[in-house]
């Protein structure tokens, strides 16, 4: 499933992005890549362990957690650090599937990728170029959303940056393991969530919501891994 989530972040969150990043020393992103992701790989990033990274990384996780769209779509156990990344200069990202895992900084525990997520932080207008392509059994889907916005989708996904040709472009991204490990089953429990929810706001009485909540629930119960 590919979810677009508008207005993540709010204008006053997006300029304070945008100070820090502005300061910040990026690094090349070359740094962070796999064996056979280097060889595609060609953007600018923030440190793992940048004061940056870390202070505008809080932000954006409490957001998510004020987020209920994101959660009712990600089931999220455990939410990897954000990172950042800036494309310029012709930089790109080639066609590639994230890291199965990754190991939480500091602990030692493992945070499966079933969901990738990326919020891009400056206008499509600021920047030719930039698209995320993230291929699927349906083709090609071009993604270039407004500042603050973010697009989840699933960590199993090919993907790709298209160059940037023109102005830079600045995003974070992250990733989540989610209570429910199956695509499929995330996806039948968002579809009946968001039927539960319009049926509650047209018929808030009828009987039918109540059982349709233990349907869900008894789903998430049996498909659910903690």
């Amino acid at each position: 499933m590919i979810l677009s989530i508008p207005g993540l972040l709010s204008p006053d969150d997006l300029r304070e992005c945008r100070r820090i990043l502005t300061e910040a020393a990026w690094e090349d992103g070359r740094a962070t890549a796999g064996h056979l992701a280097v060889k595609v790989k060609d953007n600018l990033q923030l440190p793992l362990d940048s004061p940056a990274a870390k202070q505008l990384g809080t932000l954006i996780l409490t957001r998510l957690g004020q987020c209920p769209l994101f959660i009712a779509a990600a089931l999220p156990l455990r939410v990897l650090p954000p990172r950042f990344n800036r494309y310029e200069g012709g930089g790109t990202y080639g066609n590639h599937v994230d890291n199965a895992l990754f190991r939480l900084p500091g602990e030692d525990v493992y945070v499966r990728t079933d969901i990738s997520c990326t919020i891009f932080l400056n206008e499509p207008e600021e920047y030719d170029g930039g698209e995320l392509v993230i291929e699927d059994s349906y083709g090609d889907h071009r993604v270039k959303l407004r500042a603050g916005d973010m697009v989840v989708y699933p960590g199993t996904s090919h993907h790709r940056v298209t160059p940037v040709t023109r102005g830079a472009r600045l995003a974070s991204f992250f990733w989540t393991q989610s209570l429910v490990p199956s695509e499929i089953g995330r996806r039948t429990l968002f579809e009946l969530d968001s039927a539960i929810q319009k049926l509650t706001a047209d018929h808030p009485d009828h009987p039918s919501v109540a059982e349709l909540t233990g349907v869900y629930h008894n789903l998430l119960r049996q498909w659910s891994v903690t």
